[in-house]
């Protein structure tokens, strides 16, 4: 492998882009980038400083200059292309949903721990410096007992009937579109930084419309708009979210407040430069930056003073940094991996059978399949 890793892109669209910054952040060169076509795949090859356009996602996999493999792709493309791309022995970063089935998760997963290869999902909403402090905070026990965990995703990038999107056809998207699409984000964020893992779920999902309009033609829509949930921790805690993609005025309002006996921790993700910390005597607003937080996480992400706000892009190339990291041989903390990405179809299948079931549905605790831990890829321990 050589010094400066190699990434082939596929998928041409925003998420692409993102990736695209990620990697040039990283030190790192994108070698190729595939579409849904070839005529697709060049026309995004300069957008996304591509050396070469593939002609197909197979072609970009096998190419000999491309170490890293990057699935941006519609949601039900994604278990097929992160096989190939791990039975070429490449590593691979797959944009969530891992996969649209447990079963295809649980299977990726194992795939990627038996070939020894580095296979992660961007939870990238983890790599927020005030994210990082609440976490090491909440560790260090200045929260206390965590009793209730809370908060809400709020985008409204589908208000409006005419508002509409591949995510919106469950066989692309899969059958679960907001909390598959964001839900996912928040329950992922909340256990990473609680150290809580949800057991059990009362799901109920709703739509905003109906119908929606594409191309001049209204057709029926399966998947959710929004979705209100209950759920109870392992560690005992109660908590409950709230999800929407059509909510007015809310561009990517990622909100949680965890709340224990002492103190609770609170962030909001469309104001990334403070943390809130609340105790019964006084409440305090952190302000991000190396100079303020305190703990070794949230120094360690914080690369710019107080009053310069860290954004997404900020967090998707800290995320990608540290993937990279991980190729070469080093243990980032906290990376997410496939694991992870089974982790969220799993509570994605009971979020769906709760809200068809309208009762409580246990979360199990992987797939069908048995899972064991791998040095080479598996390395996050929390």
């Amino acid at each position: 492998m050589t010094a400066t890793l190699r990434a082939g892109i596929i998928g041409t669209g925003f998420m692409g882009a993102v990736h695209s910054h990620a990697v040039r952040a990283a030190g790192s060169t994108v070698s190729a980038v595939a579409g849904s076509s070839q005529a697709s795949a060049e026309a995004a090859r300069a957008g996304l400083g591509a050396q070469a356009a593939a002609a197909t996602p197979e072609a970009l996999i096998a190419r000999d200059d491309v170490d890293v493999v990057h699935i941006c792709t519609p949601n039900a493309t994604h278990a097929d292309l992160a096989r190939k791309a791990i039975a070429a022995g490449k590593a691979v970063i797959c944009e969530k949903p891992l996969a649209t089935s447990v079963d295809d998760a649980a299977e990726l997963t194992d795939l990627a721990r038996q070939a020894g290869v580095t296979a992660a999902v961007p939870f990238v909403y983890r790599f927020y410096p005030a994210v990082r402090e609440a976490r090491d905070r909440i560790r260090a026990g200045e929260a206390g007992r965590l009793w209730l965990l809370h908060g809400s995703y709020l985008q409204d990038w589908l208000a409006g009937a005419e508002a509409s999107n591949w995510r919106v056809d469950s066989k692309l998207g899969g059958a679960s579109r907001a909390f598959g699409d964001i839900g996912v984000h928040w329950c992922d964020l909340m256990e990473f930084t609680t150290g809580h893992k949800i057991t059990r779920i009362m799901a109920s999902t709703s739509r905003a419309y109906g119908q929606r309009e594409t191309g001049g033609t209204l057709s029926s829509v399966a998947t959710e708009d929004g979705a209100t949930i209950l759920f109870e921790t392992d560690n005992g805690a109660a908590g409950s979210l709230v999800v929407s993609q059509v909510s007015p005025g809310r561009k990517n309002r990622l909100w949680f407040s965890f709340d224990g006996t002492e103190a609770s921790f609170s962030f909001n993700q469309e104001r990334p430069g403070t943390l809130h910390i609340g105790r019964t005597d006084a409440s305090t607003d952190v302000p991000v930056g190396p100079q303020t937080l305190s703990t070794p996480g949230g120094r360690r992400y914080a690369m710019l003073p107080p009053g310069h706000p860290q954004g997404y892009q900020d967090s998707f190339n800290a995320f990608v940094a540290d993937t990279y990291a991980a190729v070469r041989g080093q243990e980032p903390e906290g990376l997410p991996t496939f694991r992870d990405g089974l982790r969220a179809a799993l509570l994605t299948d009971a979020v769906v059978a709760s809200a068809a079931q309208q009762s409580w549905v246990t979360v199990p605790t992987t797939g069908n399949r048995s899972l064991t831990s791998s040095p080479a890829v598996e390395r996050q321990k929390q």
